[in-house]
Parts: structure tokens; sequence; C-alpha cells
């Protein structure tokens, strides 16, 4: 088969038929012709892969610190003679600070895979939940009367919680809030892709390269066996078609070498015939094509992987059937029937890969297909995304340039820089001593000693003093008279000063085109410098490398874009289906059940980043002063430090301040008719107060009165019964009394007649006593003292 080529060029002709594109020659005509461009000795350029290889390269060593030091020994030996300098000529790692402090930065920036479904179906299921919501929003208080009086839930929204105060409120709940199933199982299945290929280390390998080289690519592929894979490509081994388009958007073939035994070879491509694989094992590999740190392994050979964008013809014979539809057919491109009123042939255009591998240095293809698996975006399936994505932010016409290549120069007279600060220490001398013999011969210490030299050195070493005489000993001046004096070696001093000056230049020079200045490469500032001018310094640093973070997100976000896609074809095969859905049924059983749809939609991929240090401030210093004002309250602070996205931050204090100023006004106006009320609450309960407290007055007055007429009728009763019982015990002391007094009476009646009867008696006895004296003519007889005669006798 022949295979026409383009004018002036080694690819093969576009314009044939997909059989014959589909040809393991035209493959190998295309494999040709990528080594051709990247692998030949050309006259003037050279071997293209060979001089991208050993830029790279050099680059790295130099990040590393690890540069060829042959340059410094050049300039520094007089015709190749290095006998005389005994110096190290281990490299300073300059630049290593200063990668790491961009690469360490860049790897810490954190950001959220979003998913944003622009599909039809989820467009309108978007639309009626946000038409619900503002229904719903506009007849709030005619809802809520009714669920009162009638108790019927008339709300559209299945949440009357979330239902927003303004237009406002409406559009951040759909920004922030908002959330269809589907888009959760997009972005869980990417994190987990992400995550299973380990594209953490991935970033930071892919950000080393953007600082060092100056470009970083990554591969995303799809297999059956692994589902869908995230690899690193070395940008040393990468080959592709010339672009100026920093993102290569535009090319139109990408590859890379491998190095690859035998073993390794055949398992990879088992349908290999035998005699090849002979040819193969007997064919020398080229460690020029694969060229790296310690010795070259023989027994491997070097394949070159690519892939080959071109177009193929879709062609439909449209045939009208007998009810009246349209039918299509697919037919081949070369199909091409004379009209017929019964179909018509339709075609299109649209862009395909191939994927090939070609051993290098022979004619053996081991394989050309058409790719299974081809990312194309939903929005115009006529395009197809290469499995590559590449970044190079800082390339001209072919040319990288990176942060790295910048600095060389200055690091090559740092680290000469740093020989001579060596051998100039190397050859200064100390501070020595001038001894004057014909001085010490005049000096006498008087103890019978002899000032000699060795004497006098220890004691000026030890003492620092030294003895000396002014005269001789024949009495003249003596010249000698300080025996002992100090000699300075200073010239080596301004030497080491101007070169630490001259190695701060270029330590400066490198902070200058690299735009990394004190601020941010952790060296000491100035006390005086104040904080914000600091700040300002280190928010201007940033800015300088910020192309290396754009480059880093780009990757990413293209990473993410072929994930997506690449899932739909996952989700075709019963295993890798399996395996993705195990993968996030852990974390979402409703993502569990909306993940068989991926395929169905079409999404919008982008990074949500957390906002910088400086943004942070801004944020939290609105946020400080809104609160101090008193218009957010302390969990309105909290969930906006949760949003990431700065714009919608604001956004939302804004709508936050809003709502707590009408709640303010509601709670003040609440407040006032309370007081309102309170107070006329307070003068009702006041006047009523007065009147219970007349009528209590008058009640207890009324209450005190009859409870004194009662004590007065109580007294007067009680003064009754104890004038009675007086007048009781008066009469009875009356009877009592006069009973006395009766029987007193009586007693003394009874008194005088027994008084009577007694001087009766006496009168009776004293005249029979006298009749008996006279009768016996008694003595005469004293009455008197027989007064106590016994009166009994008489009785």
């Amino acid at each position: 088969m022949n295979i026409y080529t383009n004018t002036r060029s080694a690819f093969p002709s576009q314009v044939v038929s997909d059989q014959e594109k589909s040809s393991i020659e035209y493959g190998k005509q295309v494999a040709q012709a990528i080594e051709g461009e990247w692998f030949s000795q050309g006259r003037t350029t050279g071997n293209r892969y060979i001089t991208n290889w050993n830029n790279f390269n050099q680059l790295r060593l130099y990040a590393r610190g690890e540069q060829s030091v042959q340059k410094y020994k050049d300039e520094l030996s007089i015709n190749g003679d290095l006998s005389y300098l005994n110096l190290d000529w281990t490299p300073v790692p300059i630049l290593s600070k200063f990668v790491d402090i961009v690469v360490n930065g860049i790897s810490q920036k954190s950001y959220d895979v979003k998913a944003y479904a622009q599909d039809p179906e989820s467009v309108r299921k978007r639309t009626d939940y946000a038409t619900k919501l503002y229904e719903d929003m506009i007849s709030k208080e005619y809802l809520l009367n009714l669920e009162q009086t009638l108790g019927i839930n008339a709300y559209q929204s299945p949440n009357k919680d979330v239902i927003p105060e303004t237009p406002e409120d409406l559009e951040l709940h759909m920004q922030l809030s908002y959330k269809q199933s589907i888009e959760i199982a997009q972005e869980e299945s990417i994190s987990s892709v992400m995550a299973q290929n380990k594209y953490d280390l991935t970033r930071r390998r892919l950000n080393m390269d953007l600082a060092v080289c100056g470009i970083a690519a990554v591969k995303t592929d799809f297999n059956i066996a692994n589902g869908v894979t995230i690899d690193y490509v070395d940008p040393a081994y990468m080959v592709y078609s010339y672009t100026e388009d920093p993102n290569f958007e535009d090319i139109y073939y990408v590859g890379e070498v491998k190095s690859l035994t035998i073993p390794e070879l055949k398992k990879e491509f088992p349908g290999i015939p035998e005699e090849e694989l002979k040819i193969i094992q007997n064919t020398p590999g080229n460690k020029s094509y694969i060229t790296g740190y310690g010795n070259y392994d023989n027994n491997t050979v070097q394949v070159l992987y690519f892939d080959y964008k071109t177009y193929h013809n879709q062609v439909f014979k449209i045939k009208q059937t007998d009810q009246g539809l349209m039918k299509a057919i697919e037919k081949p491109d070369t199909f091409n029937p004379p009209e017929n009123d019964n179909f018509e042939r339709v075609s299109r255009s649209i862009e395909v890969l191939y994927s090939g591998a070609k051993v290098l240095g022979t004619n053996i293809m081991l394989n050309w297909e058409l790719c299974k698996n081809m990312t194309r975006p939903y929005a115009d399936t006529t395009k197809v995304k290469m499995n590559y994505a590449i970044c190079a932010p800082r390339i001209y016409k072919g040319r990288i340039e990176s942060l790295v290549s910048r600095c060389t120069g200055f690091a090559d007279m740092i680290q000469l820089t740093h020989l001579k600060l060596q051998q100039v220490i190397s050859r200064m001398v100390p501070d020595g001593v001038y001894l004057d013999m014909d001085g010490l011969a005049e000096v006498d210490l008087g103890n019978g000693t002899n000032y000699n030299p060795a004497e006098a050195l220890n004691m000026y070493f030890q003492t620092g003093s030294v003895v000396g005489r002014s005269l001789t000993q024949d009495g003249e001046m003596n010249a000698g008279r300080v025996p002992i004096q100090e000699l300075q070696s200073g010239s080596g001093n301004a030497k080491i000063a101007s070169l630490i000056q001259t190695y701060q230049y270029y330590l400066q020079m490198i902070r200058d085109v690299t735009g990394l200045n004190e601020a941010r490469d952790g060296s000491l500032p100035d006390r005086n410098t104040l904080v914000g001018l600091q700040k300002l310094a280190a928010n201007a640093s940033n800015t300088a490398t910020k192309h290396i973070l754009q480059s880093s997100l780009y990757l990413t976000l293209r990473i993410s874009e072929n994930v997506a896609l690449r899932v739909a074809d996952a989700l075709e095969f019963p295993l890798t289906k399996s395996s993705l859905q195990n993968s996030i049924s852990t974390y979402n059983i409703k993502t569990l059940e909306e993940i068989v749809n991926l395929n169905l939609h079409d999404f919008g991929i982008f990074l949500e980043l957390e906002p910088d240090e400086e943004e942070q401030a801004q944020l939290e210093q609105n946020i400080q002063a809104a609160i101090q004002q008193g218009g957010i309250n302390l969990e309105d602070a909290i969930d906006l430090r949760q949003i990431k996205n700065l714009k919608l931050a604001n956004q939302m204090l804004k709508v936050k301040r809003k709502a707590k100023q009408k709640q303010d006004t509601q709670i003040q106006q609440s407040n006032i008719q309370a007081q309102a009320d309170a107070q006329a609450s307070t003068a009702e309960k006041t006047a009523m107060a007065e009147v219970q407290k007349q009528e209590a007055i008058t009640g207890s007055k009324v209450q005190f009165e009859q409870s004194k007429n009662q004590m007065e009728i109580e007294r007067m009763q009680v003064q009754n019964e104890l004038e009675m019982q007086k007048m009781q015990r008066r009469f009875e002391f009356d009877m009592q009394l006069k009973q006395m007094d009766m029987q007193a009476v009586g007693a003394k009646e009874k008194m005088i007649e027994d008084r009577k009867d007694k001087r009766i008696k006496m009168e009776g006895t004293q005249q029979s006593e006298m009749i008996t004296q006279r009768n016996v003519d008694g003595p005469p007889i004293d009455f008197e003292q027989n007064v106590d005669v016994d009166m009994n006798a008489f009785a």
C-alpha cells in the first residue's frame, strides 16, 4: 500500500480513507515521522530529544544543587592545572531553597472539585426547584395563614425552613446549598479516582516540573483491568508536535519514551511474533534515548508510545421506510452511491485519536489502533481531547522558560564566589610578631638570667608584656628598645568582605528575577520594617509566581474533566462499575443510586479554591467589623468562614447583615410595642390596684368598725357578765356577811345569855358557899382567887 505524504512533511497525508488510516503501514509512517523530528541528528539544531533531555536534566541538577563542577574548575584552573588548589567543589544548593518555597507553597493550596450538571434535564430540575422556592417566597404569608387556619400544607418546597426571604437569599441558596444528587455522584467519583491514583503525590511532581523545567504533563487513561488511571509523565521523555500554545491545545501528536525489558514487552504486547521479538532482542538499546543516573541497563529496549490526532468521516445512509419514517444506517466513508429518491447520504467529520507504539531504532510497530475510549465533550462530540494534559506557562516560539532557568547564571556566579572565598581564606596567614635580637641583647633581667628569644616570646604570649631598654649599656639611645612588635596581616579581610558583598549581590539578583523576596524566602527581615510592608512584599512575591499556581490548577482541572468523561466508560463494564460503586457507596447511598446515570448527564467541572491569606484576612476583617457593629451573629460568622468562594462569602455577608438589620428592626418594633403594651398594662394595673386599694381600705375600715363594734359588744357582754358575776359575788358576800352578822348577833346574844347563865350560876354558887360559910361559919371566902374554880361542879 502506497502512503502519500504531505508536501515537505514526513507525516502521511490525512486526506485518505479511514481504512487506510487504520492500516499498520500508515501508523508506521506516523511513528517514523515522529522519530525523525525528535531523534534524528539535524545539521543545525541537533537531536531535539537529547537537547530537551539535557536541558531538563541540567535544570533539575541545578534545582538539587548537584550541577556539574567542571565549568568552575575550568574557570579557576591555569591551563587545566588544579594542583595548587585545594578547594571543596561541592555546589552551593542555593536554588533548592527557592524551588522548595514555590513548590511547597503551591502544593499546600487546597481546592475542591465541583461538578455542575448542565444537561437539559438537570437544568430543568434546577429551574423547577428555584421556581417553587420563589413562588413559596412570594406567597409565604398566605401559605402560613392557610396552614394555621385550615391545617393544610400547601408549600411546594420539600422543606419550608429553606424558603428564602429575598431574591438575593434565593440566589445564594442556589449557589451554596442546592446540589443535585447526580452532581454529588460525579464529584465523589472524581475524588475517588484521584484518591485511588494518589493524585496528591503526582501533583507535587507536576508542581516541581513547572518550577524547575517550566513544563508539566500528566496522562489519563482507561482499561478494564485498572479502570481510570492517572499517570505522571516526565517532560524529559516526552515528544509532541510544535506549538506556541501554553496549554498545548493545538498539538496533533504527543507521546513519551519508556524503557521496557523483553518480558515486560511480551506481557504488554502478547501478539508480537517471535521473529520480531528476536530482532528486538538482538537490537542494542540506545542509551541516548533514556539517559539518567546510574549505569545504563542494556537489557531494556526503548518504546515510543504516542497518540496521533486525525479525523474520520462519519457517513450515514438516510432511508425512508414504507411507513414514512426515517432510518439512519451507518456506512463506511467510501460509501458514495448515485442520487436516489429513496435515500440520501449524510456525513460529518469528527476528530479521532490513534494510539501507537514503536520500538525506537527499528521499523517494528507494536501497536496501531483507533483509541477505544476517547474523551469527547458532550457539548461538541465532533471534538476529541488528548489523553495527555500538558502546560508550559512561559513557552514562546517553542522555547520553554522556567523559574530555575532564569537563575542558573547567578547560581554559577554564587558558586564561583564561594570558591573564591575558599581560595582567599586558604591563602590568609595569621598575625605574627617581629623579634629584634639586638634589642634583646641589651636587656638584663637582673636575676642573673639572659633575656633570650624563647623567654621573651613566652612572656609576650602569656602576659602580653615586653621588657626593653630605652638606652644601651653605653648610655646611647636604643633603637631596639621594643624588642617584640606585632605584625598585622589584614590584606585578606578586604577581599573577603568584597566577595561576601558579591555573594549577596547575586543572591539578590536571584530574588529579583524570580520575585521571591526576603518576606517569602524565610530571610530575617529588618526589625524596623512594618508588618504591613512585610505582608505587601509577601503578596507581591506570590503574584510573581502566580503563573505556576495557575498552571498547576489548570492541569488538575483538565484531569478532573478527563476523569469525569472516563467515568462514563467505566460504567459500561461490570468490573470497573462495581469497583467505582464500592469506592463511594460508603459515603452516600443516594450517590450509589445516581451513579448509574452519570453517562446520561453533561457536567461542567470547576475548582473551588481556598482563599489565600490576604483574602482570608480581608474576609475576617469584614466579619469582625460586622460583629462589632452588631450586623451579624456568631453563628453567621461561623457559616461565613466555611465558604471558600470569597465573592459568595461577601455576598452572604451582605445578605446576613440585611437580615440582621431587618431582624433587629422587628425586634425593636416588638420591644416598642411590648413596652407600650407594658406601659398600658402597667397603667391599667395601677388603676385597678388603686381601686382595689380603695376597696381594700374601705373594706378594712368597715371591717375595722365592725370589729370595733363587735369588740365593744363583746366588751359590754363581758362587762355585763363581769358585773353579773360581781353582783353575784357581792350578793353572796352580803349574804355571808349578813349571816355572819346574824351569827355574830346570835353568838353575842348566846354569849350574853351564857354569861348571864354563868353569872347566875356563879352567883348561885357564891350564895351557896356563903350559905355554907354561914352554916359552918367558915372563914371568909376570897372569890377572886377562886375564879378558876371549875364551874363544872355547878353544872
